[in-house]
């Protein structure tokens, strides 16, 4: 079964995000998204900690140390870019300014519910944080997580067992093995990587998936 590495799942989410889009990449994975915009749009990157025109991850050696995202990595300003404090950054959040957000997640529900944060893990935010802003306040909200957690138990089910970030958000799931849409008639796989079958995913998912048609 082929599974995407990071680099390339981003690389996929980056295929979906139209020219002129304003788009917010959370912590983690989504950041490696800016880094495979095509060269052919012009998509403005928000990050929550108060830049807009955020552009890729700087060359080794050139780093800023005062330009970071909001996950604490450094990164580039683009041409026109600007900084603003954390009220300005967030009325954009809440305001409905941003067309896609980018979120990595625990789960993701069949109805589209999203569960991103947790209290007990040193590794993330200990705290629902900005995530909750950008799930309800961008016009779009994409996942981008694993198929399944490290013991291969799935991370898309019936329903969420972790704390809600959001209720009914999300619209479109990137994982390593597959995309898949939430709609009013179910999860709807559109793409299935490599040579893995539809049997397979659904395998390895806990609710039911509809075929690509």
């Amino acid at each position: 079964m082929l599974r995407l590495n990071p680099d390339e799942m981003a690389q996929r989410v980056a295929q979906d995000i139209p020219d002129g889009a304003y788009v917010n990449l959370g912590i983690g994975m989504p950041t490696k998204v800016a880094n495979y915009v095509s060269a052919d749009k012009q998509v403005i990157y928000h990050s929550e900690n108060g830049i807009l025109g955020v552009g890729p991850a700087p060359v080794p050696g050139e780093e800023n140390p005062n330009l970071i995202n909001a996950g604490k990595q450094y990164v580039t300003l683009l041409p026109g870019g600007c900084y603003f404090d954390n009220a300005e950054s967030f009325g954009m959040m809440r305001g409905g300014h941003l067309d896609i957000a980018v979120l990595g997640a625990f789960q993701v529900s069949s109805r589209g519910d999203i569960a991103n944060w947790a209290t007990d893990n040193d590794k993330f935010p200990p705290a629902v944080g900005g995530a909750m802003d950008l799930a309800v306040g961008a016009r779009k909200l994409f996942v981008v997580m694993r198929h399944t957690t490290r013991d291969n138990q799935p991370k898309i089910l019936e329903e969420c067992t972790y704390p809600l970030t959001g209720a009914g958000v999300v619209r479109r799931i990137f994982t390593d093995l597959a995309v898949i849409d939430v709609t009013t008639d179910g999860l709807q796989v559109v793409e299935l990587f490599g040579d893995n079958s539809f049997a397979d995913v659904q395998a390895l998912t806990g609710t039911r998936l509809l075929p690509p048609v």
